[in-house]
């Protein structure tokens, strides 16, 4: 299944197909996709690197300097922190979070696999995350990527996105549905 073509319709579809591209013509995949997966940590982590990121306040050359000093910082390979002065070069940092996605797709797609958008209560560990893993191969008859994510307000349970399915097994939606039956 070629899925390339949807998201190369965009422009952080275009930027993501070159960098996947550019991986794996280096045999980078994975080197790569842990360099994002660091850069997505500092998105939800740092509130000064959101807004380096998605402020037009900055300007290109600053934006620049300063995605550059930060790529070094963390020990970035040279892969993703040359397409991370690209996109400071053309103003486009603010794809940067999209262009992740659409990398993670395009590396799930070319490993045979699947992501499943995972959301809990609270953070799962190594061995919730295992069962789960098994729990959806066995389901969808593939290999499963999760992608987690924590939202307290679920107050329990998971929901699980994998492409237009939803799984919500969390207690805040069968504490609504209960709500909604009672009202009759």
């Amino acid at each position: 299944m070629d899925i390339s073509g949807g998201i190369q319709a965009s422009l952080s579809g275009r930027y993501a197909l070159a960098l996947f591209e550019l991986a794996r013509d280096e045999r980078q995949i994975e080197q790569v996709s842990a360099d994002l997966d660091t850069i997505k940590a500092a998105m939800a982590e740092s509130a000064d690197f959101r807004a380096l990121i998605s402020s037009p306040l900055v300007g290109r050359d600053a934006a620049t300097k300063a995605i550059l000093a930060v790529a070094e910082s963390m020990k970035l390979g040279k892969t993703v922190s040359n397409t991370l002065g690209l996109l400071g070069h053309n103003g486009r940092l603010n794809q940067l979070p999209a262009i992740i996605r659409g990398f993670k797709a395009l590396a799930a797609a070319h490993r045979g696999e699947t992501t499943a958008e995972v959301t809990s209560a609270h953070p799962l560990d190594a061995e919730q995350t295992g069962a789960l893993k098994d729990k959806l191969r066995q389901k969808f008859g593939r290999d499963v990527a999760i992608e987690a994510k924590v939202d307290p307000s679920i107050l329990g349970g998971l929901i699980v996105k994998m492409g237009s399915q939803q799984i919500d097994g969390s207690i805040r939606t069968k504490l609504n549905t209960l709500a909604h039956a009672m009202k009759g």
